[in-house]
């Protein structure tokens, strides 16, 4: 069995400011996920920090993105940290922050061989910067992990691309939008939408997506999970709220047959922004659910 650590990223450094003046919330995430037991339940051997950079509201000149220099510093650091608990053999359950965490681990990934990400999102954030209206990387990290985006973010340590295209899954969009759509539709990654999630069957396509990773001999599979993946009634204290999304029923199967799998390398929760949850009541539920699923089947 693998040992759990749990590594928090609190960052912000992907997504625009709320209103001007305010950062975005999801830096406290980690802090506020342990306050309603997430780290107790996973009960992880030990647990990281990983500070990020001073967030700031101003794009790069020359890239159009939100904090492109800071996001390159945290990246190494976070690869850094994410390497050495791999070459351990140990499981990293990360904590953000927004999606833009993903490029460290991304990194590591490279680092030790080729992998696979099962990205569960409301979102494909898979954009190019040209159709960002906010330049937040956090919109953008799926794109950007598989190398395409500015050369400076997507080609760190000269290892463009992290993940390779062909083994990016993109589950769970619900932005029905062709202008948006069509640049993942356009890539060699696999597209399941919200809707054709439930047509081919949750449990369908994970078992299609491990299937993949294992015909392609690939050394394992990372796993991103965005809580506005979840419905906006039992979710909404995200950045970007949309109508419909997954139900904890449908959320717990599918994360069930994917903890299962021994080829699932580590795993990253982003953008549940505390200052949208108050009183803490869907986070609450939100940890009860995912804890006694991971608890259920992880390592079994």
């Amino acid at each position: 069995m693998k040992e759990i650590c749990i590594v928090e990223f609190p960052s912000n450094l992907g997504l625009k400011e709320p209103q001007p003046g305010k950062q975005p919330g999801v830096n406290r995430l980690p802090e506020w996920l342990s306050r309603h037991n997430l780290h107790k339940s996973i009960n992880p051997k030990n647990i990281l920090t990983v500070d990020p950079p001073r967030y700031s509201n101003q794009k790069d000149p020359e890239t159009q993105i939100l904090n492109a220099a800071s996001l390159i510093d945290y990246a190494r650091e976070q690869a850094y940290f994410i390497n050495n608990l791999l070459s351990q053999n140990k499981f990293p359950f990360i904590l953000g922050g927004d999606c833009s965490i993903l490029l460290g681990p991304a990194i590591a990934l490279k680092q030790k061989g080729n992998y696979g990400l099962f990205y569960l999102d409301g979102h494909t954030d898979f954009m190019d910067v040209s159709l960002s209206q906010t330049g937040g990387v956090g919109g953008m990290a799926a794109s950007i992990v598989t190398g395409n985006g500015p050369e400076k973010l997507t080609n760190i340590f000269n290892l463009a691309p992290y993940i390779k295209e062909e083994n990016l899954w993109c589950v769970g969009n619900r932005e029905y939008d062709d202008e948006y759509e069509n640049e993942i539709r356009k890539s060699q990654a696999t597209y399941v939408s919200l809707s054709e999630l439930r047509k081919q069957g949750i449990k369908n396509c994970a078992e299609a997506f491990l299937l993949q990773i294992q015909n392609r001999n690939l050394d394992g599979f990372w796993l991103h999970i965005d809580v506005d993946v979840l419905n906006d009634s039992i979710m909404p204290c995200v950045d970007s709220r949309t109508p419909d999304g997954l139900t904890y029923e449908e959320f717990n199967e599918l994360t069930s047959i994917l903890f299962q799998s021994p080829k699932l390398s580590g795993l990253e929760i982003t953008i549940l922004d505390p200052d949208l949850d108050p009183t803490g009541q869907y986070t609450k539920e939100f940890v009860s659910n995912l804890t006694n699923t991971f608890n259920n089947y992880f390592n079994r």
